[in-house]
């Protein structure tokens, strides 16, 4: 898969719930800063990390709205609807950067405002 095929490929997965094979479009020694859970790197861990998330939300999109890719680099802007299982609601602006080498993510980072993730995080 060229750039943008991973890229559509990462947010069809994520938006489907897919999260064994959308963990698998990371290189085994990936390295991804996220901006709520923090530094992450491994392929393994991140599979682990994203175990708990189908309890964290009850719906889960993340559409983009604006996708830039030059050679192995990407930038998407998107927007997050998400609902709790309490049925709180999660609306959020993100911006993420990708890099890919050999058909894999190998860095990936997200910037968002994180006080719409307060009914998931637990923060005020």
């Amino acid at each position: 898969m060229n750039t943008r095929e991973i890229v559509d490929t990462y947010y069809r997965l994520a938006n489907s719930g897919d999260w064994d094979p959308w963990c698998d479009l990371f290189a085994v020694d990936q390295t991804m800063d996220e901006q709520l859970a923090g530094h992450v790197e491994g392929r393994e861990t991140l599979r682990d990390m994203m175990k708990g998330f189908p309890q964290m939300y009850a719906s889960f999109a993340n559409v983009p709205v604006h996708i830039v890719v030059e050679g192995d680099q990407a930038a998407v802007v998107s927007h997050i609807s998400a609902r709790t299982p309490k049925g709180e609601s999660v609306e959020a602006d993100v911006c993420n950067y990708f890099r890919i080498a050999d058909g894999l993510i190998v860095y990936m980072t997200n910037v968002h405002d994180t006080v719409p993730f307060a009914p998931v995080t637990g923060g005020a």
